[in-house]
């Protein structure tokens, strides 16, 4: 089995949406890094040099690579990362190798074959 890392950088009011998303579409678990920060092509604004921008949490997951990209288009849809600029970004990495998901491998090898 091949997974895949998912990565989605999301304003934190809508961590708990895009984790619901995530997981109807196939993710079997993530980590949530809170207040992240980060910059997009404009710098942040600044008040007395207290950053006047949204904080954002980093969700990471390692899914299955078949479902790897229904997940991120949702997360991406339930982010608002096209329709409002600067609400996020998600991406994908590849992964080589992975220990600790035995569990998860069982779940999923029902629903790939499924799928496939």
């Amino acid at each position: 089995m091949h997974f895949k890392l998912i990565i989605a950088l999301i304003e934190d009011d809508k961590t708990d949406a895009v984790m619901d998303a995530a997981r109807a579409a196939g993710a079997t678990g993530m980590t949530v890094i809170n207040h992240a920060r980060g910059e997009g092509l404009k710098q942040c604004k600044t008040f007395f040099g207290l950053t006047l921008e949204t904080q954002r949490d980093m969700l990471m997951m390692l899914v299955e690579e078949h479902q790897s990209r229904s997940i991120l288009e949702k997360i991406a849809e339930v982010g608002e990362f096209d329709s409002k600029p600067g609400t996020g970004i998600a991406f994908q990495i590849d992964v080589e190798d992975a220990l600790g998901v035995k569990q998860q491998i069982a779940r999923l090898s029902e629903v790939v074959e499924e799928e496939i």
